[in-house]
């Protein structure tokens, strides 16, 4: 008996040495870096961190929470990790919004790099777990992918519910910052979480994630300051955290109890609400399908098939009545390049740089094309002829049947999103490199090619699907212009941002109409054949802020798109007024496919994919 109160007596002194007075530790945390090969003086303030860093006895290993470069690119990622490799100590590193949007190697290179986008490890009886809050290309809130939520859960597993346990991500797990924040929260409220640590702010903020405790920190960049900062946390009976900046003594902002954590029951008035859908019951979801992989693909629909590609890198077919797998396809990284179906073929591009052509019975691969690097562009099929953007600076024309080469055109600087558009003899498109194009699509010579003015490709047209119509090309950009094209010459027809529009647009089925929906709230109508942009109609459909570059497509006289934050909107394109709303989830709706003139398919990047009837 005195042999078994004993061992229960050691074993409690045990837990609680171990899980709230280990040895006293201290770690830097670094964020918002903003790397470029164009801005020597972000290089500047991060060389200065590491080496103070490096002074630092105390310093034990180093977290370094997203935006570690301005654009993603693959020469600034090799830049900054030249510079991080410098530590003596060990750093841990995840991507942030700057690395997951602006360039395709956030979809590739920032783990070929950095050897992954996500961590966990021990340190003197802590754990530190850290992963991707995206997006990933799209324009969209953050969001944690299912697949790296599943991670998370089976990490926090392994750990168990009494270790103490950090989490570092990138953006902060708000309302507005990630659209899934809650399903991070439900998973790791249920273990012993010191703190979620990160950035984004580019300021020291202390904040509240559903009663978990958040902690912002502080750019490196110098901002309006001499030199630039970091932060040192200690850790101890408490949690002392420390802003640095470079040369002046370390001035604590924040403390807080190290121990046993407890969080109750999650506060369920700060969830989404799918109210909306009780006003509109004719909105019926036929099939609904909860997949474990994000979703960045527009389903294609052949006959009763649709095919899709997620973020594991598979490409799927399903049946259209009922969603269930007829087969699918492994490629060797995530897909984002949306579907062409044509002649018992389905070609897509991979981020694996690869592009590849399926017999849409059996998923048998009949040819793929080989390029230097991720392909995220859409294929777009003339006849038998696809042609495909990918982000080697190639706009390609590949033969349907055998895969070969039949031209390609050289000198894009940057990768290519979305689809082409092919008219009047000519095949249009946008990339990240500030630049629309046209070239000629007999021979892929350049026909011509336009930039807004700005040199900057955040503002670049390259995320929105454009439309003809009347020799005229339209286009909206992250500049908040609406432009129309002269399709033959390139030059601006009209021009305005006046309505705040943003990568969003379509057209109506006759081709007389033109829609675009601003970022908040209204939708436009617009006059094709006029010299100016002629506002047919305008409305306020009330679906808040957005800048997801959904596009709004018309069938029998609905016009049809998604938000950011799942809601499924209708509109009457005869005056505007809005026929339905319906709520599906809480992330990103990719373009919507139709079926027939009342059904419709949705994917979106919570792994979503759902018939819809309305």
């Amino acid at each position: 008996m005195k042999k078994r109160i004993f061992l229960v007596v050691y074993f409690f002194i045990s837990f609680f040495i171990i899980g709230f007075a280990q040895r006293p530790f201290s770690f830097a945390l670094l964020t918002d870096l903003h790397i470029s090969a164009t801005n020597p003086q972000a290089s500047e303030d991060l060389q200065m961190v590491i080496d103070e860093i490096n002074t630092n006895n105390q310093i034990e290993f180093i977290l370094v929470s997203g935006d570690v470069t301005n654009y993603g690119d693959k020469l600034s990622l090799e830049m900054a990790k030249r510079i991080l490799d410098q530590l003596k100590n060990p750093y841990y590193i995840v991507p942030g919004n700057h690395e997951m949007k602006w360039s395709e190697s956030g979809a590739t290179d920032f783990a070929k790099i950095f050897g992954d986008d996500k961590f966990s490890f021990t340190y003197n009886d802590c754990y530190f777990i850290g992963f991707a809050t995206g997006p990933i290309i799209k324009m969209g809130d953050g969001h944690v992918a299912p697949q790296d939520i599943e991670w998370t859960k089976k990490q926090l597993k392994k750990i168990g519910k009494n270790n103490p346990i950090f989490v570092v991500t990138h953006y902060p797990l708000l309302n507005g910052d990630v659209d899934n924040w809650y399903e991070v929260t439900d998973v790791i409220r249920r273990y012993n979480v010191q703190a979620v640590l990160g950035g984004h702010y580019h300021r020291n903020v202390f904040l509240n994630y559903d009663e978990i405790p958040g902690i912002v920190h502080r750019s490196t960049l110098r901002g309006n300051e001499p030199k630039g900062g970091y932060s040192i946390l200690n850790v101890s009976d408490s949690i002392y955290v420390y802003e640095k900046i470079i040369g002046k003594t370390a001035r604590k902002w924040l403390s807080l109890p190290f121990g046993k954590k407890h969080y109750p029951k999650p506060n369920l008035s700060l969830r989404p609400s799918f109210a909306i859908n009780q006003f509109y019951p004719n909105v019926k979801e036929k099939w609904k399908k909860n997949t474990l992989a994000a979703i960045y693909t527009i389903p294609a629909i052949s006959e009763n098939y649709i095919y899709y590609g997620d973020d594991k890198g598979y490409f799927y077919c399903i049946f259209a009545n009922n969603g269930n797998l007829k087969w699918k396809f492994k490629t060797g990284n995530r897909i984002i390049s949306s579907p062409a179906v044509q002649n018992g073929k389905v070609v897509f591009g991979s981020t694996d740089g690869n592009i590849y052509c399926l017999n849409t019975q059996n998923g048998n691969l009949i040819w793929k094309f080989t390029t230097e690097k991720a392909v995220l562009g859409c294929p777009y099929i003339q006849n038998d002829t696809v042609l495909i953007g990918g982000s080697d600076g190639y706009f390609r024309a590949l033969n349907l049947h055998t895969g070969n080469l039949i031209w390609q055109y050289e000198g894009i600087k940057n990768y290519i999103e979305t689809c082409p558009v092919v008219a009047n003899g000519k095949v249009y498109f946008g990339a990240w490199d500030t630049y629309f194009y046209a070239l000629h699509l007999k021979d892929g010579s350049l026909a011509w090619k336009w930039n807004n003015g700005n040199s900057n490709i955040f503002y670049s047209p390259a995320a929105v699907l454009p439309v003809y119509s009347f020799n005229k090309i339209f286009i909206t950009a992250p500049d908040r212009f609406w432009t129309s094209l002269d399709a033959e010459t390139g030059k601006v027809v009209w021009r305005t941002n006046q309505h705040e529009v943003r990568e969003t647009i379509g057209i109506s089925e006759d081709k007389n109409t033109v829609y675009s929906r601003a970022m908040n709230d209204s939708v436009f109508a617009v006059d094709v054949q006029t010299n100016y942009p002629k506002i047919i109609w305008k409305t306020n459909a009330q679906f808040g802020y957005d800048h997801n570059p959904s596009m709004l497509i018309e069938r029998n006289g609905v016009i049809v798109f998604g938000t950011k934050n799942g809601l499924l909107v209708g509109i009457n394109a005869k005056g505007g007024s809005v026929s339905w709303k319906h709520k599906i989830g809480n992330s990103i709706i990719n373009t919507v496919s139709f079926l027939s003139s009342n059904e419709f398919v949705i994917t979106t990047t919570e792994g979503i994919i759902a018939r819809i009837k309305f």
